[in-house]
């Protein structure tokens, strides 16, 4: 039976009514109330590396990295720049390592960098073991959150099952921050070819479709987005006023 979990109730000070220590699943809830609070996917993700060095047993860094199908491996968030430099040697190498695991595996955990394969970048900034977890599984590329310890042996079973919970939670927060995004960004685009519209309706004396469609044209002729398109003439209008 996995032991009791517990963490600090000074880590989440949003749970004044805490005294003592919390246990997991108040910890998770707590978690996941700060992942869902962010607005776009990069704060989910600096969101996500924090909690992971609160709730992970052993863990004293964290990062979070897109690992590509030839072994490429690009950090997009980090708690500190140990993180950053371990992550990308490990990209500069583009080489088979421990982490290639994590395609057929959604855990990989290095319990000493020392003596195990793939562990030299780990090794030579200091850290021991870590512990690896897919966040998303896509064709060519994986995107994973990875936390470090700089003792070997640092994260047990628990750790691994706490760190499962913990990535479900920062999986849908982020799919969700995705979606509020590409909907805002969904929304201004309309916006802006709705503006570009109007001024070639203006300038050109043509209605609604006729301007749209001269939009498109000028869209496919120069392999140009149509929203790139839309923004050059809202933005000359601009500045001609």
């Amino acid at each position: 039976m996995p032991k009791r979990f517990v963490v600090p109730a000074s880590d989440f000070s949003e749970l004044p009514h805490f005294l003592g220590d919390i246990e997991l699943p108040e910890a998770l809830t707590a978690a996941a109330q700060q992942l869902h609070d962010t607005t776009t996917p990069d704060s989910t993700l600096q969101v996500a590396v924090r909690l992971a060095v609160q709730l992970l047993p052993g863990a004293e860094h964290a990062g979070i990295s897109v690992l590509e199908r030839d072994g490429r491996r690009r950090s997009i968030a980090r708690t500190d720049e140990v993180v950053r430099s371990v992550e990308e040697a490990d990209g500069a190498h583009a080489q088979a390592s421990c982490w290639d695991q994590l395609w057929h595996a959604p855990v990989v955990r290095l319990t000493d960098s020392e003596t195990e394969e793939g562990g030299r970048s780990l090794a030579d900034a200091g850290l021991r073991s870590a512990l690896a977890l897919r966040l998303r599984a896509e064709k060519r590329r994986l995107t994973v959150l990875t936390a470090y310890a700089g003792k070997p042996r640092a994260f047990d079973a628990d750790a691994t099952r706490i760190g499962r919970l913990f990535t479900a939670h920062v999986s849908l927060a982020l799919d969700s921050a995705t979606v509020r995004e590409q909907l805002t960004e969904a929304m201004r685009t309309r916006d802006l070819i709705g503006q570009a519209t109007g001024i070639l309706m203006e300038r050109k004396d043509i209605d609604a479709a006729e301007a749209f469609d001269s939009l498109v044209r000028t869209s496919q002729r120069e392999n140009v987005k149509l929203r790139d398109i839309a923004r050059r003439i809202v933005d000359a209008k601009r500045n001609a006023t």
